[in-house]
């Protein structure tokens, strides 16, 4: 097995639909700037009304492989 390093960097997603969908949104967005995501991990779900909707928000901890760029 060779060696690895990752970073971790923390995202949060929006939805006015679920945690689910605030939670694949915040993947989704992250996937299309960093490379080779390997894990998102749920760190806090909350709710709040904006007007009369609620918004459910997803607080994920996303890892990442580093890569040196040599």
């Amino acid at each position: 097995m060779s060696e690895s390093v990752y970073k971790v960097i923390e995202v949060i997603g929006t939805s006015t639909e679920s945690w689910e969908q605030a939670a694949k949104l915040a993947m989704m967005t992250a996937a299309k700037s960093l490379r080779d995501i390997r894990i998102g991990d749920v760190v806090n779900m909350d709710a709040h009304l904006d007007g009369d909707k609620l918004v459910f928000r997803t607080k994920l901890r996303v890892s990442f492989k580093y890569h040196n760029e040599e």
